[in-house]
């Protein structure tokens, strides 16, 4: 019997979305997404090169300083900014889109093809991630569709094993039964009754995949596998910054703090959301 609905019930399902770091993470993302959007609207100019005023400190002309060129570097930074969140939601959307696929196919049919399905993501995930992106990005042009291509193809292993699992609970309710019960093909069961109770779990999943996909080109563009000059992501910022260390530690901090804030908000939002939705089946 579901339990009745009060003001005690409401505010326990949405304090995990109104927690303290859960605010945080959204105010944080919610300005970097912003100015990463709005870049192009900015009076900002990233490739502009200033001989003269090289490795120059943050100041009111320059907040972020310059770098080896003498380029603004807070210019570069907001323009990194953008072509690191295009990656994580691109290569999220990608990695999404075949692990629902691969778990709703392998969750609902089961049999043999479940058990293909499974081995073959057992099999991708006993190969460490690195090594496959390195090997696929080597055989592929290094830039940014490859990157979205490559972490994309090599990141939906998680997502089906969740979406199996959820589809494999969802396939046994009553209402599913009913509705082959009554001769509706496996798609439309799957599609009208299925995918939508699975939703939760995907959005969940999601949230975790954007922030893996950021951490994995970062990687790559600091291993020079990644985005290529002219272009300029947080992690090959990174990569640019080894040399001036010593000299100019903010050219690798600013970018590293971004980097680690980012990530960690989506995980701080994925985890709130799914204790939300933990809370709201509980009560």
């Amino acid at each position: 019997m579901t339990a009745p609905i009060t003001l005690a019930s409401v505010r326990q399902r949405g304090r995990s979305l109104r927690s303290l770091p859960a605010i945080a993470a959204a105010v944080f993302l919610g300005i970097v997404v912003a100015v990463s959007v709005l870049a192009p609207l900015l009076p900002l100019d990233p490739t502009t090169t200033d001989l003269t005023a090289r490795w120059q400190p943050p100041s009111a002309e320059h907040l972020f300083g310059t770098d080896d060129l003498g380029r603004d570097y807070f210019s570069r930074v907001v323009y990194g900014g953008q072509i690191s969140l295009t990656v994580g939601v691109l290569a999220m959307l990608a990695a999404t889109s075949i692990g629902v696929v691969v778990g709703l196919v392998a969750g609902y049919a089961r049999g043999w093809l479940d058990e293909t399905l499974m081995r073959l993501v057992d099999f991708l995930s006993s190969i460490p991630w690195m090594v496959l992106v390195i090997v696929a990005s080597v055989f592929l042009r290094p830039g940014l569709w490859t990157i979205i291509l490559v972490i994309g193809l090599f990141a939906w292993m998680p997502t089906a094993r969740l979406v199996r699992a959820e589809t494999m609970s969802l396939r046994e309710r009553t209402y599913v039964g009913y509705a082959r019960f009554l001769g509706e093909k496996p798609r439309r069961v799957v599609w009208r009754h299925v995918l939508p109770d699975a939703a939760p779990t995907i959005i969940v999943a999601a949230a975790a995949t954007i922030s893996s996909a950021m951490l994995t080109e970062s990687a790559l563009s600091f291993l020079g596998l990644g985005i290529q000059p002219p272009m300029a992501s947080w992690g090959s910022l990174l990569e640019t910054a080894q040399g001036a260390l010593a000299r100019n530690p903010w050219l690798a901090l600013i970018p590293g703090l971004l980097i680690t804030g980012t990530v960690l908000s989506f995980n701080v939002l994925g985890d709130a959301l799914r204790r939300t939705i933990v809370e709201r089946s509980d009560a």
